[in-house]
């Protein structure tokens, strides 16, 4: 995928964002706008977890299901999950059901609410590595797959005890969370983020 591509409302898009209803409605109303609330960090922490191997277009369609699962991604109730939890997750068709990214979400909300206990903030961590300047992308081959920041940020979240949350991983999350602006340079929604993002306090 290459140069932006215009729909049939006449909308410039990043290429991904036009080949589904479920890509263009997050491309659109999503993906790349400011989040600075915690429960909603580590649900995106989560789920881009729970996509490692696979195509994030599963876990959109699956989403809801994971959001009944998990407690609406609540990490005080997620933090508190037992063996017999993990046993009915394994066995809810509504989510990916791998022992080992279920595991790894229980021990995110753990991490997250042990940062809370400190007074630290998983967003405003998040947001600590936000680049200082970037060039625009013109093409989808001028995405990075992980950037210093990722890296950077990938590493202090494992020191905190998360999991799956390699800088690959990290940087698709900081991509739909708003950290860095990723629609093409062509796209129609760049504005909209980069609007949002004048108007947004970083959390602290």
């Amino acid at each position: 995928m290459g140069e932006v591509v215009i729909g049939e409302d006449g909308l410039a898009r990043c290429p991904w964002g036009f080949s589904t209803p479920e890509y263009q409605a997050y491309h659109d109303d999503e993906w790349g706008r400011p989040v600075g609330d915690d429960n909603k960090v580590f649900e995106k922490l989560c789920l881009e977890g729970f996509q490692a191997g696979l195509s994030w277009l599963t876990i959109l369609r699956k989403r809801e299901g994971f959001r009944r699962a998990f407690a609406a991604f609540d990490p005080g109730v997620v933090a508190g999950f037992g063996d017999s939890d993990v046993e009915r997750l394994l066995a809810d068709p509504g989510i990916v059901r791998h022992r080992g990214k279920i595991t790894a979400t229980i021990a995110n909300a753990q991490a997250t609410v042990r940062l809370k206990e400190q007074g630290l903030s998983v967003a405003s961590l998040l947001w600590s590595h936000e680049p200082k300047r970037r060039r625009p992308p013109g093409t989808m081959s001028g995405l990075p797959a992980s950037t210093p920041e990722s890296q950077a940020l990938s590493a202090e979240l494992r020191a905190h005890g998360f999991r799956f949350v390699g800088p690959t991983t990290v940087y698709s999350a900081m991509q739909s969370l708003g950290v860095v602006n990723d629609h093409l340079t062509g796209c129609h929604f760049r504005g909209a983020v980069e609007a949002e993002r004048a108007r947004f306090s970083v959390p602290r």
